[in-house]
């Protein structure tokens, strides 16, 4: 028996009132009831009825009951038929236990608590949002699915203190409700929690853009729009995903765009929303040549930002003669550098960069290209002598070709004519200074940046680490199934988003935890090993025709028990069920 206080609104007033509560044990699981009405008491009567119902006295004379009958006596030991052990109610522990952890050394589950005020629901809004994010980080689904399927399967309801019964698709799609308004103080928190954890410096942001589609028409949604899509979907409609996130890829904040919008267009709104959100501290942003126009160089000079950023394709023509010259500078196998002043002689550096590896792919990529249009130019020439063929067909064959092998298209000059008896003649010839240029230039980028103070080598890989947000994508849309996005409405979408976003927090955290416990950068790795372990019933029946029920979490094989001493994890010896 145990004392629980409860609340109840009387004229416009909360008042609190006590209860004498008993647990008991039923064939469908642990339940409670009420014993006795308390009322208002004060701290010595609670006091007083808590130590009564756990049989502790004030004197020698120890009670052992609230009542006067006396328990019949307990055997110290009793003997167990091992033939009829058995194990019941086997459920996945490791990867919720490991989810809820981390939450705990975010102080997620404090943060969401706190501002997710508490009205007469039975299972409070902040447990709902937990489940969510959990479940995404261990099996991505639907809500439908985790409150049906996989939540009963797990040891959350023991974790959590939230019954199964108390968990279904409604509350689950409501608590998405509730969670989305505090989008922002979530950003702030985690971002200031994980600084403090791992020590983390956000003097450099990466910038980058995806796009997710829409499975359905969601016509009521102005975010979803057709538009240029990175999953290869242009028949779906889409939303663009700006994400920032610091050198390291810990994320840092996430805006969402209509998929209709080009990336350029984007960069003032971000640079400006994670200025008011975070400060406007010296910080060097990074982004890719997508985002770049004059447009937004002004913007970023005209703030006083630093940036290092990337070029377009032809904006390497300006530099040819620095691209024959020979003093490159190697910072790594088969990386070349070289600074170089800016072409109108303004303040800003540029820096050649030069890959092996790369002008190999792009070198191979031409010749393959190259190779297709000449076969096939060669193939439509010999027909157009055979047969009778009409111009304008053959016109646009050609464009056709030229737009499926667009590496090479430049590289060729088509012509197609008509001659005195109306048949189509078709001449073609290379370029050879084209081809020249694309031979010099293959494997070689072009960046820019006004940070003066920097080597080549310094900003050459703070550039490169742009390839951590672009591994964050990929592990949204893998690992945590961010799409195809199933909702229709625009604040579920924006909720679904947001709970992948937390859900890879988790993911990054546990990788820095990784990282510092010298286990290298696999957080799938070990979150499918922990996971492994399981939460079981074990049941001793004795010669007295009763049952001892225990439950507990399977003992770790000395690969997992290597992963928690790591880690610095310690597993819980006993869990109880709780019941609300």
């Amino acid at each position: 028996m145990f004392v629980r206080q409860y609340y109840q609104t009387c004229n416009g007033q909360r008042r609190a009132y006590w209860a004498l509560v008993e647990s008991y044990r039923t064939e469908r699981g642990p339940r409670q009831r009420t014993v006795a009405w308390l009322g208002n008491v004060d701290e010595q009567g609670r006091l007083g009825v808590q130590q009564a119902a756990e049989g502790r006295g004030s004197d020698d004379r120890r009670q052992a009951t609230l009542f006067d009958e006396e328990p019949p006596p307990q055997p110290r030991w009793v003997r167990v038929d091992a033939d009829a052990v058995r194990v019941e109610n086997c459920r996945q522990f490791g990867g919720p236990w490991l989810a809820l952890e981390m939450i705990r050394q975010l102080r997620l589950d404090e943060f969401l608590q706190r501002v997710m005020e508490r009205g007469e629901e039975r299972v409070p809004w902040s447990l709902s949002a937990l489940i969510l994010i959990i479940a995404r980080l261990c099996e991505p689904s639907s809500e439908l699915y985790v409150a049906e399927q996989w939540y009963p399967k797990t040891a959350l309801p023991e974790l959590l203190g939230v019954p199964a019964a108390r968990v279904d698709d409604n509350r689950l799609y409501r608590a998405l409700d509730h969670l989305l308004p505090h989008k922002e103080e979530l950003e702030v928190h985690l971002k200031n929690r994980l600084g403090e954890l791992f020590d983390l410096e956000y003097d450099l942001l990466l910038y980058d853009v995806t796009s997710t589609y829409f499975e359905g028409k969601a016509e009521a949604n102005p975010l979803a729009q057709r538009g240029y899509s990175r999953d290869q979907r242009s028949d779906c409609k889409q939303v663009c995903i700006a994400l920032v996130v610091s050198r390291c890829g810990m994320p840092v904040g996430y805006e969402l765009f209509a998929g209709n919008t080009t990336d350029v267009t984007t960069v003032e709104t971000i640079v400006t929303t994670m200025e008011a959100r975070y400060g406007r501290s010296q910080r060097i942003w990074v982004m890719d040549r997508g985002m770049i126009s004059e447009a937004n160089i002004d913007f970023l000079k005209a703030g006083g930002r630093r940036y290092i950023v990337g070029t377009p394709k032809p904006m390497l023509k300006q530099f040819e003669a620095e691209l024959l010259e020979s003093d490159w500078h190697e910072i790594q196998a088969g990386v070349e550098v070289k600074l170089c002043p800016a072409p109108d002689g303004g303040e800003e550096t540029f820096i050649l960069c030069r890959s092996r590896d790369r002008t190999e792919k792009d070198l191979a990529i031409v010749r393959r290209f190259e190779q297709r249009i000449e076969d096939r130019l060669t193939a439509m020439a010999a027909r157009c002598e055979r047969q009778r063929r009409d111009p304008q067909k053959v016109e646009r064959e050609v464009g056709h070709l030229l737009g499926q092998n667009t590496r090479a298209a430049r590289l060729f000059e088509v012509t197609v004519t008509t001659s005195d008896d109306g048949r189509a003649q078709l001449t073609w010839q290379r370029h050879a200074d084209r081809r020249d240029w694309a031979t010099l230039s293959a494997g070689c980028y072009l960046l820019r940046s006004n940070v003066t103070d920097w080597s080549d080598e310094e900003l050459w890989r703070a550039y490169i680490q742009l390839t951590e947000a672009e591994a964050a994508f990929r592990i949204h849309k893998s690992d945590l199934s961010l799409r195809p996005i199933w909702h229709q409405k625009e604040d579920r979408v924006r909720a679904h988003i947001l709970v992948c976003f937390l859900a890879y927090v988790l993911w990054k955290t546990l990788a820095a935890l990784c990282r510092r416990a010298g286990l290298g950068d696999e957080p799938r790795r070990v979150l499918n090993e922990l996971s492994e372990l399981r939460l079981v019933d074990v049941v001793l029946p004795t010669d007295q025709g009763t049952e001892i029920r225990r439950r507990c979490v399977t003992q770790p094989s000395e690969h997992q028990a290597i992963l928690l001493q790591q880690l610095r994890l310690a597993l819980p010896r006993n869990i109880n069920s709780i019941e609300m």
